[in-house]
């Protein structure tokens, strides 16, 4: 089931509303961060003040200058690094219309789903993201202490969280938070290895920009799939 999901999703790639979603988190995340960008450039400048009095040297007047200048190199560094965990949290925001997408084309009997509104999807996003940075922070210890088992623990523990959120996204709006949680419990390990094969292109660069639409519509396809097999009574 897992990989059938995954190649159904990678098949949807070309879908526009993927697009979409993609160009609109990329987008979006170009103009926060230029935009962050300019603001720290103008307030080191601004904080600093036209001239500065130092000991033995006097008025200084092109410190500000410097200060500024000096930001922006800062400031292009962050956000390469800040591009993708920023751009993935953004994206995550609109990946409904990607599950959307999926069940139009895959499951096109189905009743119209529970939209969930932009005020929680932020706040899921969000809260997520939160966990997924001080978790990984938390890793760094594991990584020094079983240096050759880092990328098992970064694949495990990604995998772990990514399954849990894109699970969660997916089935609330079929069967409601409550739903969900009990599903997503009953059906741990298939999640986790999901959520490990969505982890495993977080390490490649450009790719794991589309990590969230990719694991999205897998976990669309997955709770389907794990849905029906609960409405009927086989258990995994």
């Amino acid at each position: 089931m897992i990989l059938n999901s995954f190649f159904l999703a990678l098949g949807q790639l070309g879908d526009p509303r993927f697009r979409k979603v993609l160009f609109l988190g990329v987008g979006l995340t170009l103009a926060l961060l230029f935009g962050f960008t300019v603001a720290v450039v103008w307030g080191a400048g601004f904080f600093i003040g036209d001239s500065v009095t130092l000991p033995w040297l006097g008025t200084i007047t092109w410190i500000n200058d410097v200060a500024s200048w000096a930001m922006v190199p800062l400031m292009l560094v962050l956000s390469v690094v800040l591009m993708v965990p920023v751009a993935s949290a953004i994206t995550s925001i609109f990946l409904d219309e990607v599950a959307q997408a999926v069940e139009d084309r895959h499951f096109p009997d189905l009743p119209l789903a529970r939209s969930v509104p932009i005020s929680e999807a932020v706040w899921d996003t969000f809260s997520f993201l939160g966990v997924l940075i001080v978790a990984n922070l938390l890793a760094l210890i594991l990584y020094a202490i079983f240096t050759p088992l880092a990328p098992s623990i970064f694949w495990g523990l990604n995998g772990f969280l990514l399954g849990r959120e894109y699970f969660t996204l997916a089935a609330i709006r079929r069967v409601g938070r409550e739903g969900a949680g009990k599903l997503r419990s009953r059906h741990m390990a298939t999640i986790w290895i999901a959520g490990t094969l969505m982890a495993v292109p977080l390490s490649v660069p450009l790719l794991n920009l589309l990590v969230p639409i990719i694991g999205a519509a897998t976990f669309t396809h997955i709770f389907h799939g794990l849905n029906r097999r609960a409405s009927s009574g086989d258990q995994l």
